[in-house]
């Protein structure tokens, strides 16, 4: 019988191997993406303190539920830019966590992009 692979294991591991490249610091935090069916979730990581600096998901009462996903994903991405720029915060590392830079994933990106982070 043939089996499937299990696409979550193999983004896990994809993340593991972009982790081993890549690290935030308090000047230049990780922005750090995770996908879930329903929501989307990004923060950035400070990795030397190992402390979350600014959040944001689809979770928060800011975000409408209204639109398509990825019409959502762009509003998380312009919260997250707005947070970052509260604590002085312009550039950071972008971690794609595994997931394609497709879809859900790049309009958070380009949302905070235009919204002014810059990476």
């Amino acid at each position: 019988m043939i089996s499937k692979p299990d696409k979550n294991k193999l983004r896990a591991k994809r993340h593991r191997r972009i982790r081993g490249k890549i690290s935030g610091t308090a000047e230049r935090p990780r922005l750090s993406i995770f996908r879930s069916n329903k929501n989307i979730y990004a923060q950035l990581i400070d990795d030397v303190e190992g402390v979350t600096l600014a959040s944001a998901s689809t979770n928060d009462k800011a975000i409408t539920a209204e639109g398509s996903k990825i019409e959502q994903a762009a509003q998380v991405g312009k919260a997250l830019a707005e947070a970052a720029s509260k604590k002085n915060i312009k550039t950071v590392v972008f971690d794609r966590s595994g997931y394609l830079y497709h879809g859900r994933v790049a309009a958070l990106a380009e949302a905070a992009r235009e919204n002014g982070l810059e990476f």
